[in-house]
């Protein structure tokens, strides 16, 4: 079970750069065996390459932006992402969606009586849920919905039991 996100997106970059130079690098190679004149040429490469100096501002600036990319890349590597399946008590293989763990809060939110509508964000060690009503006195509903979501927690079983914070929008005033 993968419970971290895949690093698809600087994979699949760094992916088409490499064949993107390898394209080039081969249809060079394939022009200059039918000794056609290749897209770049090998010569002017070079020249370019040999006037170029340590101390040019062009030199310096690039090297810096590849080395920024560099790092970017390597640090999308090395920091882990937000899990993508939240680990529950019990079997050390067991799991719950991120998506399915808040749906299934939401739910449980919507049902309190007088609730119009829930959102929802789950994170490691809370969860945040913004209830909307028509009711104009909502004395008692945030603690209602916290006891709601707190059941379904319950249910659920999580490894870690993340603190429950709710507010309530009316969308209606006491006049």
């Amino acid at each position: 079970m993968k419970r971290r996100p895949r690093r698809t997106v600087p994979a699949v970059l760094v992916a088409l750069v490499v064949l993107a130079g390898c394209v080039l690098a081969a249809v060079v190679a394939v022009q200059t065996i039918l000794g056609e004149k290749p897209w770049v040429s090998y010569d002017a490469v070079a020249s370019a390459l040999h006037g170029a100096r340590w101390s040019d501002t062009v030199t310096a600036l690039a090297g810096g932006g590849i080395a920024l990319i560099g790092l970017l890349l390597l640090l999308s590597a090395i920091v882990p992402g937000k899990p993508t399946v939240l680990p529950l008590e019990g079997d050390p293989d067991s799991g719950a969606s991120r998506r399915g763990y808040r749906s299934t809060l939401r739910t449980a939110a919507s049902t309190v009586d007088g609730v119009s509508g829930a959102k929802l964000k789950v994170t490691r060690r809370r969860i945040v849920s913004v209830v909307t009503t028509g009711r104009t006195n909502t004395a008692g509903l945030a603690d209602a919905v916290r006891a709601a979501i707190e059941r379904r927690l319950a249910q659920i079983g999580p490894a870690t039991v993340p603190a429950v914070r709710v507010r309530v929008k009316a969308t209606r005033s006491v006049s």
